[in-house]
């Protein structure tokens, strides 16, 4: 608890760090539709739950993507 940001940046490699805000912005859209879809399963609406659940999946996965194929292309450049 008592390490400072120069300890922990000793404990990792140095190599560039590079952010992708595409990533937090995925996770808050699947988080939402997560919501609104256990939302509407709550309050009766099954058939719409069921299109927001397929919605989650989509957005995950397009998440997923980002995240991997971000790894990817820096991963090559570093």
């Amino acid at each position: 608890m008592g390490t400072t940001n120069s300890e922990l940046e000793g404990l990792f490699e140095k190599k560039k760090r590079v952010k992708n805000p595409l990533v937090p912005i995925g996770a808050l859209i699947t988080a939402g539709v997560l919501t609104a879809g256990l939302i509407s399963f709550k309050m009766g609406n099954s058939q719409l739950g069921q299109h927001l659940m397929r919605a989650r999946v989509v957005a995950q996965g397009a998440t997923v993507a980002l995240m991997v194929g971000t790894a990817y292309y820096y991963g090559e450049k570093l």
